[in-house]
């Protein structure tokens, strides 16, 4: 069973940078994608970026598009996103999402960013 832990939330103003962490693991070797969404405040839960597996194929949401940045540590079961020039519509809860190849999801409990000042 995959098991996912997100870390690196808080708080910081605009401009600002964060880098959030999604630790898998389990059946780690068994995931094909990994994605970060979010979910602001009244609002639906919106895919951010995702990074595959084999071949380490990356897309991103238009809104982060040269502002966040997907990577991934194989050796430490790790996918990181990287954020940058953030702006308060950043603001939401971040949750990773990794996939098996079967198409089985799972879910890490969100950490909260807040991009105030």
């Amino acid at each position: 069973q995959v098991r996912v832990v997100e870390s690196g939330g808080g708080s910081v103003q605009p401009g600002g940078s964060l880098t959030l962490s999604c630790a898998v693991s389990g059946s780690a070797f068994a995931i094909a994608a990994t994605r970060w969404y979010r979910q602001g405040p009244g609002n639906r839960r919106e895919l951010v970026a995702v990074i595959t597996t084999i071949d380490g194929s990356i897309n991103y949401a238009e809104s982060v598009k040269g502002r966040f940045t997907i990577s991934r540590d194989n050796a430490k079961n790790t996918v990181y996103l990287q954020m940058n020039s953030l702006k308060p519509e950043d603001t939401a809860v971040y949750y990773c999402n990794a996939r098996d190849f079967e198409g089985i999801d799972a879910w890490g409990q969100g950490t909260q960013v807040t991009v105030s000042s």
